[in-house]
């Protein structure tokens, strides 16, 4: 067989952001795009000429499809099915198919992995909702500080000629707007993050600082188990945001727990599969970490919205931790996302690696 088919124009099969496969009619692999690649974890010169399905396990009926939509020249649909590659467990993914104009015989197989892709849109909506969100709330937070402290320095001079019934109502009121300030000062806080000050950063110092400063303060009632990856890459991003971050998930699990106490654990792994479309093109998000917890989980009714602001589980919760968590992982190009249900939450967080020369 000769070299790999590459449907023209080239530019377009280079940077499709979901793997893409040309199946000749014997079912051998004639062209494999860089996402592809990355899917299976080979090389398109490796791939050529082989079987693909030798390498790529669906779970669907794909030769009597496929020879349908050869014998018919229709497109085929399927979604929802498992696709693995043996070398990781299979992922949840959307196909589709279609015969290569110009190229009898000749399939186009795209798999687009679908909890990637609804989570990335989802991801992006609530960046920009949350950025909407904090920015009107940032203009608000000092027109309202002001009467606070007013309300604040009122209330303390009235309790100055009260007896102790009523001092107890002045000292609820003098309590209540230190609270709101607090909330306020948060908000202001997240309206004016820095942007990170980013340089190749070893993700497991990164986890090690904040797994020993939660194991000292918040989470002394916690278990901790680490599986981590020790050949990953360094990572591109700023330290101190991302000791920020995963406290913020460290203390949500130890909250979560209550005084009953529970375990976290800590997992890296490096995943190729995952890519985060840009204007500039796409950008692979290859180190991993999942921070699982073995609490009640997340009411199903926020889920979805857990990174807007304002979005809290808990009952004295601000809302603003995680959205400050989505802002941060954001900025540094990389991705978030959640699962949850009773007796397992998993918070994954994808980051690009660091550049071979810095800058």
């Amino acid at each position: 067989m000769g070299a790999a088919l590459t449907p023209a124009p080239d530019k377009l099969w280079q940077s499709l952001p979901v793997p893409a496969f040309l199946i000749g009619a014997d079912g051998r692999t004639e062209g494999v795009n860089p996402a592809g690649e990355e899917f299976i974890n080979a090389s398109a010169r490796s791939l050529t000429g082989q079987p693909l399905f030798d390498r790529l396990a669906v779970d669907a009926p794909l030769e009597e499809a496929f020879a349908r939509m050869r014998a018919g020249h229709s497109a085929l649909f399927i979604n929802d099915v498992e696709v693995g590659t043996g070398d990781r467990a299979p992922v949840l993914c959307n196909l589709q198919a279609a015969p290569l104009a110009g190229q009898p015989g000749t399939v186009l197989l795209l798999i687009a992995p679908r909890e990637f892709a609804d989570r990335l849109g989802r991801t992006q909506g609530l960046t920009k909702s949350a950025r909407s969100a904090i920015g009107m709330a940032d203009m608000l937070a000092h027109e309202i500080k002001n009467p606070l402290a007013g309300i604040t320095g009122a209330a303390q001079l009235l309790a100055m000629n009260l007896g102790q019934e009523d001092q107890e109502l002045t000292d609820l009121i003098v309590a209540e707007t230190r609270r709101i300030v607090k909330l306020l000062e948060q908000v202001e806080q997240f309206g004016h993050m820095k942007p990170p000050e980013r340089r190749a950063v070893n993700i497991h110092d990164v986890l090690d600082r904040a797994r020993r400063s939660a194991e000292l303060g918040f989470a002394t009632h916690m278990t901790f188990a680490e599986d981590f990856d020790p050949s990953l890459p360094p990572v591109w991003a700023d330290a101190d945001q991302l000791v920020q971050v995963f406290l913020n998930l460290l203390k949500n699990a130890s909250e979560a727990a209550g005084t009953r106490g529970g375990r976290i654990r800590i997992h890296t792994f490096y995943d190729l599969t995952l890519r985060l479309r840009r204007e500039d093109g796409s950008r692979t998000l290859p180190v991993q970490v999942e921070i699982t917890d073995d609490g009640p989980g997340i009411p199903p009714a926020i889920l979805e919205d857990i990174f807007d602001p304002f979005v809290s589980g808990r009952e004295n919760g601000t809302g603003l931790g995680l959205a400050v968590v989505s802002r941060i992982i954001a900025d540094h190009e990389g991705w978030i996302g959640v699962e949850s249900q009773p007796g397992r939450t998993t918070f994954r967080i994808a980051l690009p690696k660091a550049p071979l020369k810095e800058g």
